[in-house]
This record gives structure tokens, C-alpha cells and sequence, in this order.
């Protein structure tokens, strides 16, 4: 009997959210312009981190429209002893709410190279398109006010998917809930950063500085793609990320290649090569220790990939190529591994510009992506190791004319900074109750994910603001996020209105 009556409310429950929803749904339909037009103004102003006047404009946009909605204690955050950029924050005190709920999304995008867009399309002119680019979408205008948005239209422009998209959504959801004669069953917090994509390097600065205003139970971090498959996701954390520079070098000077071709040491070579050793032909990397420090999976973790939806065939598809780097581990599993890439190589000219040369250097950017167990320096040690295992000398500057004179292989090495990788533990009361808010807003079981591929600095809220940081993203996974020709479907901004609002309201 008391199986069927907790049943029953959980029936009236799930109704009563998606009741909500729908009278979200329905008051943003009739505000489809409004907000787009808005979404429009943000998007129309750069934010590139290294661009302080235009980052200061969209600090003042986000400002007006947070007082607008009647936001209270608006305010731009600072660290007390650092020059930074500011983030926004704000909040909504509920009478009788029991816990406060922090939503993150980032205003600040990555740096633009306006001639790698498409044809007719600028990184901070706002276009719609009737679809994808890759699927042929052209260019359309913006419709009158009488007609409805396609929810599968297009809009391009930096900063679209990633992040503004999720702070348009958090701070939309919010005005809808309050419109439609509804309340947020949380306190909330809002929180917009201005230097996610440059590293957040003072983000732990303006949380230690400002812990007791930004003190809450909860951060739901927005930002990032739902599943491949479209179907709306959770993520219990991100990987952590660190960054390895190697220059490697020939001559002094450029050399003619039949004059001196199979004499002179060729840098471009040999950094393939000294690249090509860090893995083996099945993918693995072959650096000593590489995966020692990875924490084992627990067993609610590994029960959730086995439930995910696989993507790999329709990305393989999509993407054009065949077989994946780790042969028989799904996208999935690969995530939840430690992985090193090349971001870039430069040796000499190609194309147009390519000359009959052996050059003088060759440079790569290694990335490495770390999660549970793995500390970024000690990671980028076991790199930098691997580097003199392959007989090199290494110094962290360009090599002086002794050395040259001394040393047949010489690498000079420089190490970024980076963070580790961070979790929430599935089984948090806090965690069931997002689950729960999300699983409200569709039919299809929400993809659960013990990490997100990508890395953001979560450890920062639980060492400063001793708080778990869960990741709910709303953007399209083929949105071209920071590369060129970055879009957003609409109707993944709209579910994403949606999908915060569901969370402010959650029980």
C-alpha cells in the first residue's frame, strides 16, 4: 500500500513538472522575436577575453537585462588583488526555499580568424540559416514578426553555442517562470564569467574573494553540447586539461634541400618522428606512466556508459572517417580516458607558399586531456621525460650556439598551465533532483555521463566554495564550437530555456 501511494505522488509529480514546462514552452513561443532579437544584440557585441572595451559592453548588456527581469543585487565580481575581467552575478532570494542553486554560463569566446568562416558570414554579425552549412543551409532573413522561428533554423556567430546561448537560456528561464505566475522552488544565484575560454585564470580568485555571497548547494554549470544523439544529458564532471609546447631544430639558417637534403638534420622529420613515438599504432600512448594515476571507475559510473546511446557509427558518419583512434572503445569509454593530441604543427610553408627548403624549426602544440587520478604537472612531467628518453636535450628557451655545437637533438619545451579533472558522485541527493529536473523536460531517459569530453576548472567550486559543479549542457553537438562557423539550432535554445527553468522549479 505505501508502494502504491509513493507511486501515485510520483505520477502527480512528474505531471505537475511537465505542466510547467509546457507553460514555459508556451509563453517563450509567444516571445519567439523578443528573445531572438535580444540573443542578436548579445551576439553582436565580440567577446574575445584579450578585447576589455567589448567585454566591458557585454558585461553592461547582461547587467541591463538581469535588472530588467528584476534580478537583484546586480553586480559585477572582482578578485580584491588581481586586475580581471569581471563576472556578473546576481540573485533571487525565494521565501521558504531550502536550498540555492548556482547556474554558470560563460560570456567571453574563443579568439576568431574571420577568413576561415564561410562565405558571407562574420564572426560577430549574427546570420540565420535555414539549416547547417554541411547540410547546404543558406542564408535566410529574419522572419516577420507574424511568423514562427523554424526550431531547426540556424544562428552563426561567435559566442552563439558557446556560452552566450546558456546565458540567455538561464536568464530567460527565469522571466518565463515568473511570467507565466510560477516561482523557483530554489534560491538562485547567477553567475556569468568573462574569462572561461582565456583559462579562468582569477575564477578561483573571485570565488575565495566573494565565498560567502556565492555560497550554495549546488553549481549547474551550462555550457557544452547534448548527446550526439540529441537527447538531453547530465555530466558529472569535466576532464582536466594541460598543454605541452615543443620546438624542435635543424640549422641556423634555412638550407637548400638538394644541397644539403640528406646531410642536414630536417627538424619537420624529426618532430614526427618524436611525435609518432608518444603512441603506438593502436592508438595507446606509449609514454612511461602515462595512465598509472587513473581512479577506477565506480560501478554507477560504469552501469551509466553502458547505458548511453551510442553515437559512434552516426559520427563516424557524419564526420567522414572510419575507424577510431582506440580500436574497439566506444566515444564514450574514450572520454573517460587520459588522452594526448597535437592541436597544431608548423615546420616551413605548404601550398602556395612552399619553397625547395629544409627549415630551420618545427613546433607542436600537445594537448593533454586528464581525468580522475591524473595532476596535470606531474602529466606534462611524464611527457617532458619521454622527450629526453628519445635522446634530446631539453631547455625551456631557444638554444644558445654552445648548445647547438654540444647537442645533436635539442627540444625546448614550455609548459602552460592547467587543472586537473573533477567529479560529482551520481548518487548525490542534489544529483537525483537535477536528474529528476532534466527527465521532466522529455519523453527519452536523460544520458547520464560520468564526465563531459571537454575540460572546464570545476575543482575551483568544490576547493573554494566546498560545493559539487554539475554540468547540464543545451547546445548542438555539431555546433562548431571554437572553431569557425560556431551556430546554435533553435530549437536546442529553446529546449534549453526549458531545461533551466525545469531546474529553478526542481523539487
Amino acid at each position: 500500500m505505501l508502494f502504491y501511494i509513493a507511486f501515485c505522488f510520483l505520477q502527480i509529480h512528474l505531471f505537475a513538472q511537465s505542466s510547467n514546462v509546457l507553460a514555459i514552452r508556451k509563453y517563450i513561443q509567444a516571445k519567439q522575436h523578443a528573445v531572438i532579437n535580444e540573443f542578436v544584440s548579445f551576439l553582436s557585441i565580440p567577446n574575445i577575453t584579450s578585447d576589455s572595451v567589448n567585454i566591458s559592453r557585454n558585461a553592461k548588456f547582461i547587467m541591463q537585462a538581469m535588472q530588467q527581469r528584476n534580478i537583484q543585487q546586480v553586480q559585477m565580481l572582482y578578485p580584491l588583488t588581481t586586475k580581471a575581467l569581471p563576472a556578473i552575478y546576481g540573485e533571487v532570494l525565494i521565501p521558504g526555499a531550502t536550498q540555492t542553486i548556482a547556474f554558470y554560463a560563460h560570456y567571453d569566446g574563443q579568439p576568431v580568424n574571420a577568413a576561415q568562416w564561410a562565405t558571407g558570414l562574420q564572426p560577430f554579425q549574427p546570420v540565420l540559416f535555414n539549416t547547417s552549412l554541411e547540410q547546404n543551409g543558406k542564408a535566410i532573413e529574419f522572419p516577420a514578426t507574424d511568423k514562427f522561428f523554424d526550431p531547426h533554423w540556424r544562428i552563426y556567430a561567435r559566442g552563439s553555442s558557446d556560452d552566450k546561448a546558456g546565458v540567455m537560456a538561464i536568464l530567460n528561464a527565469y522571466e518565463a517562470i515568473i511570467k507565466t505566475g510560477m516561482q523557483p522552488t530554489v534560491n538562485i544565484r547567477f553567475f556569468f564569467e568573462a574569462e572561461e575560454e582565456a583559462g579562468s585564470e582569477h575564477l578561483f580568485e573571485i570565488l575565495q574573494q566573494h565565498a560567502a555571497l556565492l555560497k550554495s548547494n549546488c553549481w549547474i554549470i551550462c555550457d557544452g553540447p547534448v548527446h550526439q544523439s540529441g537527447i538531453k544529458q547530465v555530466l558529472f564532471g569535466a576532464r582536466g586539461d594541460a598543454h605541452v609546447n615543443v620546438t624542435v631544430y635543424g640549422s641556423k639558417r634555412p638550407l637548400h634541400s638538394g644541397h644539403y637534403g640528406n646531410w642536414a638534420p630536417n627538424p619537420a622529420m624529426m618532430l614526427a618522428q618524436l611525435l609518432a613515438s608518444m603512441k603506438n599504432d593502436k592508438g595507446g600512448v606509449t609514454i612511461k606512466g602515462f595512465y598509472d594515476d587513473v581512479t577506477p571507475l565506480s560501478a554507477a559510473e560504469v552501469k551509466a556508459l553502458k547505458e548511453v546511446p551510442s553515437a559512434d557509427a552516426q559520427m563516424k558518419q557524419e564526420l567522414g572517417f572510419t575507424d577510431q583512434e582506440l580500436p574497439g572503445v566506444s566515444l564514450a569509454d574514450a572520454i573517460n580516458i587520459p588522452s594526448l593530441n597535437i592541436n597544431g604543427m608548423q615546420s616551413g610553408n605548404v601550398g602556395k607558399n612552399a619553397s625547395n627548403i629544409i627549415p630551420v624549426k618545427a613546433e607542436a602544440v600537445i594537448d593533454l586531456r586528464l581525468v580522475a587520478g591524473n595532476d596535470w604537472s606531474r602529466q606534462q612531467q611524464k611527457v617532458v621525460a619521454h622527450i629526453k628518453a628519445q635522446g634530446y636535450y631539453v631547455t625551456t628557451a631557444e638554444p644558445t650556439t654552445e648548445e647547438r655545437n654540444k647537442f645533436s637533438k635539442i627540444a625546448t619545451v614550455t609548459l602552460s598551465g592547467g587543472y586537473n579533472a573533477q567529479k560529482a558522485a551520481m548518487d548525490l541527493p542534489i544529483a537525483k533532483k537535477i536528474i529528476a529536473a532534466v527527465q521532466s523536460t522529455i519523453p527519452q531517459k536523460v544520458v547520464l555521463m560520468p564526465t563531459m569530453g571537454g575540460s572546464l576548472p570545476l575543482y575551483v567550486f568544490e576547493q573554494y566554495l566546498h560545493t559539487k559543479a554539475i554540468v547540464v549542457p543545451i547546445a548542438n553537438h555539431d555546433n562548431n564550437q571554437h572553431a569557425e562557423n560556431e551556430n546554435i539550432r533553435l530549437q536546442n535554445f529553446w529546449n534549453g530555456i526549458e531545461t533551466m527553468a525545469a531546474l529553478m522549479m526542481m523539487q
